[in-house]
């Protein structure tokens, strides 16, 4: 996976346009006091006092909170309808792989945007962790449409002037949302296990407690013997449903070749396998057969509250094909329990959103565990495999791009090791813990088995460069085997030898994912702090 470095270009004029000869001073310094909070105050002013025809004064940050985000809504449904508008243009595969992709994230971003509206001021429902996680998720879209721009080499691809203005929107919303984020923890009570959530009902949570003998809503088999034959069919038949309370598809065993979507509007999706070596979905698209490495996704995880036991997703494409995803999984509070996830560069792409695996197998070589989610892997076994000559294998590649997303990777109570096809030759090959993908990485492996493939440094820097080393956050706590030793790690300002357990709580479920909130409903054993 590359790094992609993407120009966004801005409106250099906007600001030079003249304010109206009757606006009143007053007006115009309360727009700037508020504008001056943000990373971004020009824009911030431009759009506001175009948006604010009534000259209505800001009282409070929640207004103002409000205000950044219906900016940023609003440019994105133009920035929509411009995209929409150029469908037509579309000539080669690449270029129409890219503009779908532009298209689906584009609606995506609306969606969650909206969502925050809605939580804030109709059913004011939704807490600041709620707010950052779907702003950080607004964000991490506007920038993975570019990303495949670059992958595939359309550089005459029609990117929105407006991506710049809008990125910078939704950054200036997270910082402002930052300061109801520390009052929430600061009055934030200790959760119990017992804790479920409103949005979960009593029988969604019987259901799942049921456990194997859960009964099926739909059935998938090879044979002929279920409602489908193919996962898709079954998955778009549930979608179909008027009410989206908690949906069981049952997956019997075989293999499936498929590409599968669960669509952002498909909640409450539970997909049951019959064991990961026995349920099997399977495709094989890669970014060299012209397809991005959003799109190369085996499985594609958008609807919400989705969970997954005892299924393998795998991506057969191979080492020689490079970015080749297995699992995509943009699916916020959504669970993966007892699954296995293989394929080589780039396996599995954690999204956005809040994702918790407990009791899973990734299998991959380069940047195997990467995207900008909020996500705990519990329990889990991590296996490098042989990569291609002159490659390094890197675990992880976290996504991070802006200092007040609250994403990251936390790798707890794990297992790494070489897979039975590096085993043998793993000392003709380094294999980190992970390498910079963006500005703000974040990554820690606590309480977790090291095999001796570990390089001894840890940690790679991007390249030939030291690209995010001060600016990133890479840490380890009480790690154990005999690639754990921190006493040759690199000495980056940004890499932490955690001895603190206040410090490693952070990157708990309850800490990082307020896991203790949601996780205890779906049934799926976990630890909640250290």
């Amino acid at each position: 996976m590359r790094r992609i470095f993407l120009t966004l270009l801005l409106f250099s004029s906007v600001f030079s346009l003249a304010s109206s000869s009757r606006r009143e001073p007053s007006f115009n310094s309360n727009i700037k006091w508020w504008c001056n909070l943000t990373p971004h105050p020009e824009s911030c002013k431009y759009y506001l006092s175009q948006m604010n025809h009534h000259h209505q004064k800001i009282k409070y940050r929640y207004e103002f909170r409000a205000m950044l985000v219906q900016l940023a809504l609003k440019q994105v449904v133009i920035m929509q309808r411009e995209a929409q508008e150029f469908e037509h243009n579309m000539v080669t595969k690449k270029h129409k792989v890219v503009h779908n992709d532009c298209l689906k994230l584009y609606e995506n971003t609306i969606f969650h945007l909206n969502r925050t509206l809605e939580g804030l001021h109709v059913k004011r429902n939704c807490s600041p962790v709620d707010v950052q996680t779907w702003l950080s998720t607004a964000l991490t879209n506007i920038q993975t449409c570019g990303t495949g721009v670059v992958e595939l080499s359309v550089e005459d691809f029609m990117v929105s002037k407006l991506s710049g203005n809008i990125t910078e929107m939704i950054r200036n919303s997270l910082a402002i949302n930052m300061d109801f984020l520390k009052q929430n923890a600061e009055n934030q009570k200790s959760e119990t296990k017992e804790a479920f959530p409103s949005w979960f009902s009593r029988h969604d949570r019987k259901l799942l407690q049921a456990n194997s003998k859960t009964k099926a809503h739909l059935v998938v088999a090879r044979d002929g013997s279920g409602h489908f034959k193919n996962v898709q069919d079954a998955l778009n038949a549930a979608a179909r449903r008027k009410i989206k309370t908690r949906f069981i598809v049952h997956v019997k065993k075989g293999v499936y070749v498929e590409n599968i979507e669960v669509e952002k509007n498909n909640d409450n999706i539970m997909l049951i396998g019959d064991g990961m070596a026995n349920t099997i979905i399977t495709s094989s698209r890669s970014v060299q057969d012209g397809f991005t490495t959003y799109s190369s996704a085996t499985a594609g995880i958008d609807g919400l509250h989705f969970i997954a036991r005892d299924i393998t997703f795998q991506n057969s494409a191979g080492a020689l094909k490079g970015q080749a995803v297995a699992l995509r999984s943009a699916s916020d509070l959504s669970v993966f329990y007892r699954c296995a996830i293989a394929g080589y560069q780039d396996t599995l792409m954690v999204h956005a959103q809040r994702q918790f695996y407990r009791q899973c197998y990734i299998y991959g070589t380069v940047d195997f565990i990467f995207g900008n989610a909020a996500v705990v892997f519990q329990n889990c076994n991590i296996f490098a495999r042989k990569p291609l000559d002159g490659q390094a294998n890197m675990i992880t590649a976290q996504g991070r791009g802006d200092p007040f997303q609250n994403s990251g990777i936390s790798i707890h109570n794990c297992q790494i090791k070489a897979a039975p096809d590096l085993k043998p030759v793993a000392d003709k090959y380094n294999t980190f813990l992970g390498r910079p993908w963006q500005q703000y990485s974040r990554v820690l492996v606590m309480k977790t088995f090291m095999d001796t493939l570990v390089n001894p440094s840890g940690w790679s820097p991007w390249g030939d460069s030291d690209f995010a080393q001060d600016t990133l956050y890479y840490g380890e706590y009480q790690n154990y085997g005999p690639g754990s030793s921190t006493s040759k790690r690199v000495k980056w300002p940004g890499f932490h030898v955690i001895t603190s357990k206040a410090e490693a709580s952070k990157f708990t479920v309850t800490g990082l994912l307020a896991g203790s909130t949601w996780l205890p409903t779906t049934a799926v054993p976990f630890t909640s702090g250290i």
